[in-house]
């Protein structure tokens, strides 16, 4: 089939990571992956949840919301959903993955994923932007003192898959999303899997489609972390 904007099945949007796209935080990022655009900002704070005091361990947390018109329709700017609740906490629990928390000490990153503008792949793109502006943020605590080196398990990245007219396609933008039978979200920490949300939405599917749904994710992944680390080097 042909896509809309004239991709192969297996093919990435065109992705670009900015670093330090705002003055004032320990780490931030502009995510573009196509025609979605995202603000990835990491803020460093000297506490951590009630249920974690006098434990030793750190926290890594995200909050995750859509500027009014970041859509086609103007949306409510102070009205969470439950959508944006479990996109959070899919962002958070992803982020969580990439770090030892005991090395953090009492401390928490907390990772603000603002979309400023939305086709497709959102919460994706918040995972892998966010996890670029997490390891600023890190850095900069090892700048300061507050931890002696970088805490990382791994890199993190996320990307979309998905069954449309009886093909698999790779990075779904909304025109594609909006009409797939099947739709699948995958969250790597480099060769390992971090969370897999897939739904039949229209149509169910056998094996061999999830197989090569998920082949389709790992080199979209794979390709997604060769670009967090070129934006990460010096």
């Amino acid at each position: 089939m042909t896509r809309v904007d004239g991709r192969s099945n297996d093919e990435l949007r065109p992705v670009e990571i900015v670093r330090g796209f705002l003055k004032n935080p320990e780490g931030s990022v502009l995510i573009k992956t196509g025609d979605t655009q995202v603000i990835c900002s990491a803020t460093v704070e000297e506490d951590v949840p009630p249920w974690l005091n006098g434990t030793g361990r750190g926290w890594v947390t995200a909050e995750y919301g859509m500027l009014p018109r970041a859509t086609a329709e103007r949306t409510d700017r102070y009205k969470v959903t439950g959508r944006e609740q479990e996109i959070q906490r899919l962002i958070g629990r992803s982020l969580r993955a990439a770090v030892n928390l005991n090395r953090l000490g009492e401390r928490s990153v907390k990772i603000d994923c603002d979309v400023i503008q939305a086709d497709g792949g959102t919460r994706t793109a918040s995972i892998t932007g966010g996890f670029v502006a997490l390891c600023d943020a890190l850095s900069f605590m090892v700048d300061m003192g507050m931890i002696h080196e970088l805490p990382l398990l791994g890199s993190v990245a996320a990307v979309s898959v998905g069954v449309l007219n009886d093909e698999v396609l790779l990075d779904l933008s909304y025109p594609e999303d909006s009409r797939a039978a099947v739709d699948m979200n995958v969250v790597m920490r480099d060769d390992s899997y971090v969370e897999v949300q897939g739904t039949g939405e229209n149509a169910v599917f056998d094996r061999k489609t999830l197989d090569l749904m998920l082949s389709l994710a790992e080199k979209g992944i794979k390709d997604l972390i060769a670009k967090q680390r070129e934006s990460l080097s010096p």
